[in-house]
C-alpha cells in the first residue's frame, strides 16, 4: 500500500464525494465503482471488525490478512469486472435473553464484509447530504 496515511486519503476522497453531492443535490450518481481501489479496500479492511465469527468459507480475518494485498487485489478485480458474487451467509441461532428461545443471525464472509464496508464508505458521504 502507498505510504500516505490511508485514513487521511480516504477521508479527503469521501469529502470530495460529499462536496459533489452537496453542490448538486438533484444529480443522480450513476456510477460509483471508480472510487473503490486497492487503497480504499485496504481502509475498508482496516475498519472491518476482525473478531467476528467466520462465514461459510471458514476464513478468519487473521488468515485473510496473511496475503492481504493479493486478496484485496483479487477482490477488487472480481468486483470491478462483475465476477464477484456474494457467498451464502452462514445462518447461526443465538439464544435470546430469556435463554429458552433463539434468534437467527447471518454471518457473511470476511471478504464480503470488506466489500460491504467499501461500498458503504462510498455511499455514506452522498446520503449524509440528505439527512
Amino acid at each position: 500500500m502507498p505510504d500516505t496515511p490511508r485514513s487521511e486519503t480516504i477521508s479527503t476522497r469521501q469529502q470530495t464525494i460529499a462536496t459533489r453531492a452537496q453542490q448538486a443535490p438533484e444529480l443522480s450518481f450513476t456510477s460509483l465503482h471508480h472510487h473503490i481501489d486497492l487503497v480504499w479496500l485496504d481502509e475498508a479492511y482496516r475498519r472491518t471488525r476482525k473478531d467476528g465469527a467466520p462465514g461459510v468459507d471458514g476464513q478468519t480475518a487473521v488468515a485473510y490478512a496473511e496475503h492481504l494485498e493479493a486478496n484485496l487485489q483479487d477482490l477488487l478485480d472480481r468486483a470491478k469486472s462483475g465476477r464477484y458474487r456474494a457467498p451464502a451467509v452462514k445462518r447461526v441461532h443465538i439464544p435470546k435473553g430469556d435463554g429458552t428461545t433463539t434468534r437467527p443471525i447471518g454471518i457473511p464472509t470476511i471478504e464480503d464484509k470488506v466489500l460491504q464496508r467499501a461500498v458503504a464508505m462510498v455511499l455514506e458521504p452522498i446520503y449524509e447530504q440528505d439527512f
